[in-house]
């Protein structure tokens, strides 16, 4: 089996550079598209909005994403508390 791909890599011996040519191509052209696409689709909607969406769903995980804002609403309540405990004397 190896000798008969061995045979077949002699018979065209500029199917590798121009596969390896073609595969970096591909490789580039994946590379320079743009990786933020919500900025094209002209989305309105915050992350904290999106969140809450999800949130209120009936999407598998859904509670997840609640239990994580409530403990994103915490903290930063925590450290609103802790900035204003450092400001005033």
């Amino acid at each position: 089996m190896a000798a008969v791909r061995k045979a077949q890599w002699r018979a065209f011996p500029t199917a590798r550079p121009l596969m390896l040519t073609a595969l970096g191509c591909a490789i580039g052209l994946l590379g320079c598209s743009s990786g933020d696409r919500s900025a094209s689709r002209g989305d309105t909607l915050t992350a904290r909005q999106r969140d809450s969406l999800i949130g209120a769903s009936k999407l598998p995980g859904a509670s997840g994403v609640n239990s994580a804002n409530r403990l994103a609403d915490s903290a930063a309540a925590r450290r609103a508390r802790e900035a204003a405990a450092a400001t005033d004397p």
